[in-house]
């Protein structure tokens, strides 16, 4: 097909009406180093709140809020890392009984294709990967777009599923199975 463009207007419909037709595609973002992004947890021992994070967490985002269908969402955990501001439960945790550092040094969420559920909010449907084990885990987050998006969330994981807290650790009294996780990413374009 050979169109012939003579005029400014023309060539400016031309444009418009190709850009009209162009696929939007996602923005891909990482997570910007030193900006005070947070992943933490928090969960109960014998009745008694405690918190954690992961620092040196890295996250990596493909989104476009017109098409969350096609958004990807890829976050590395390193387990070794895990700080609760106590010495000994941060030992513990990274022992067989908990996170098994030595055989498995890092946790992977992974999602592909996000719903939208209002304004600025979204549901990741995901799989999370735990001492070797992969589970499906919704994962819950707003999106504050601008030059440098901030992605704000939550989850609900069930540490028994992955086999967190084997032996006597495996009692809900002392320890719920339901861990919240949450997190602050803010991001930069890749």
């Amino acid at each position: 097909m050979n169109i012939k463009l003579t005029s400014p207007a023309a060539v400016a419909a031309a444009l418009a009406g190709l850009m009209a037709t162009a696929p939007v595609l996602a923005a891909d973002y990482v997570q910007a180093p030193g900006a005070g992004s947070h992943l933490a947890f928090a969960t109960k021992y014998d009745g008694e709140v405690f918190s954690g994070s992961f620092p040196g967490f890295s996250t990596r985002v493909s989104f476009d809020p017109a098409n969350p269908a096609a958004g990807t969402l890829d976050v590395t955990i390193p387990l070794a890392g895990a700080k609760t501001g106590n010495g000994d439960r941060d030992s513990t945790l990274q022992t067989a009984d908990f996170f098994n550092v030595a055989q498995f040094a890092t946790a992977k969420y992974t999602a592909k294709g996000f719903t939208k559920s209002g304004d600025n909010t979204y549901v990741a449907n995901g799989t999370l990967e735990l001492r070797g084990v992969s589970k499906p885990v919704t994962f819950t987050f707003a999106w504050t777009p601008g030059a440098n998006p901030v992605l704000t969330g939550k989850a609900t994981v069930k540490r028994l599923d992955f086999g967190v807290g084997q032996g006597d650790w495996k009692d809900i009294k002392t320890i719920p199975d339901d861990t919240a996780i949450s997190t602050i990413v803010k991001l930069q374009a890749k």
